[in-house]
């Protein structure tokens, strides 16, 4: 994950490092998206996620696009 002020040096960090443009995401999402990813993650109980499981913290957290589906 890296982290910029603006689209337009996301624009720029790509042309210049010849990669194509991934997904933004605002603090908020990452925020959300975190405390999902990471809710149970200390749990002894926890044994990894299942792709199923993986798509609804995704549809949860809001991220729809086509870069999320699995």
């Amino acid at each position: 994950m890296l982290l910029f002020r603006s689209e337009e040096l996301v624009d720029t960090w790509c042309k210049r490092q010849n990669l194509e443009r991934g997904e933004m995401l605002s603090l908020q999402q990452v925020w959300k998206l975190s405390k999902l990813w990471y809710s149970n993650r200390i749990s002894l109980e926890y044994h990894g996620r299942s792709m199923e499981q993986v798509a609804e913290i995704f549809k949860q957290a809001g991220l729809a696009s086509k870069f999320w589906y699995l």
